[in-house]
């Protein structure tokens, strides 16, 4: 548009990967000395909160080179640990290369310099971002323009994976400490007020205790607390590592095992972790947070990482703690 005057109706893109997906444009403008035009985001099956999204690119001239600039919506890297360094746009690395690439080929096509400044918006991505863990990991005022293959997973565990080592690398930049790894909101929230915890040690872990685990042992902290509820930290402590319900389930014959070694009421017939809890009391809760705690340090081995426990109820009561060692 920049160069050529024509703006066309759709625009194939070459993905990391080779695919070519074909996407229609909108909102396409142009005034004197920059162009503009977006796409709609479309994350497919998976449960995206940018699906929908406007995003924008604007190109103008540059003093020199390509250039990229974080329009509405947009963050900027505020933390070191990050792809890319602080006070930069929120654009990885494979996506400035695509867009670099493209310049490239546009300037050769029509005989220009490759020096253009790039500004990528994504109108309202500031109020998007805060359902993302952009703030925590020190990406402020805006969404993140992410990306290795340009493809969508739905449902993406190796997306989420992908989040984890992030924060690692986050919190490792800043020098911290003691981090966290938590299967949920409420577990979070306990585990950060009770060691007071700032925002960028706390992980995100949800089900994915392998992906947590595997990234630290190459990547250790000082300290580590797992927290969450009984039915994930009881799958934790009997061998999994994936501790979603549609591939790992509470061996309740063991856990029984567990509560007869301690003189504790019957629980084999108990539907879940957390009733078996409520009948034998919190000092089955007690021996699965050593188990866990145990668990996670083989995982660990090899490492002098400490490992700490937090076992919670929904209500969100500390039903055990196993201290860090």
């Amino acid at each position: 548009m920049l160069w050529g005057k024509a703006v066309p109706k759709e625009v194939t893109i070459t993905l990391p990967r080779g695919e070519t997906p074909v996407f229609p444009v909108v909102d396409a403008v142009a005034g004197e000395g920059f162009a503009e035009t977006g796409i709609v985001k479309d994350a497919g099956d998976d449960p995206d909160v940018t699906h929908g999204a406007l995003v924008k690119v604007r190109v103008a001239p540059s003093a020199g080179g390509v250039r990229f600039v974080a329009g509405e919506g947009v963050g900027l890297i505020t933390k070191p640990g990050l792809p890319v360094p602080v006070g930069e746009p929120a654009i990885n690395p494979v996506p400035r290369d695509m867009m670099t690439a493209v310049v490239r080929e546009m300037a050769k096509r029509f005989r220009q310099k490759p020096d253009i400044e790039i500004t990528v918006s994504i109108p309202g991505g500031e109020i998007i971002a805060q359902k993302t863990w952009n703030p925590r990991l020190g990406i402020a005022g805006g969404l993140s323009i992410l990306g290795t293959t340009g493809v969508v997973r739905p449902f993406s565990c190796s997306a989420w994976i992908a989040s984890i080592h992030r924060g690692i690398d986050v919190a490792v930049a800043a020098d911290e400490t003691h981090v966290a790894g938590c299967t949920g909101a409420t577990s979070e929230r306990v585990v950060q007020e009770r060691f007071n915890l700032p925002d960028h040690a706390m992980l995100d872990m949800g089900d994915f205790a392998g992906g947590l685990l595997k990234y630290l042992r190459k990547h250790p902290l000082p300290r580590l607390t797992i927290g969450g509820g009984i039915g994930k930290i009881c799958k934790l402590a009997q061998g999994a590592v994936d501790l979603h319900s549609d591939r790992s389930q509470v061996d309740f014959e063991a856990l029984n095992d567990v509560a007869q070694s301690l003189g504790l009421p019957d629980v084999s017939r108990s539907n879940t972790a957390l009733e078996a809890a409520e009948i034998a009391g919190n000092a089955l809760a007690a021996a699965l947070a050593e188990q866990a705690q145990a668990r996670v340090r083989e995982l660990l081995a090899g490492t002098d990482i400490l490992v700490g426990i937090v076992i919670i109820d929904r209500a969100g009561n500390v039903l055990a703690e196993v201290t860090a060692r």
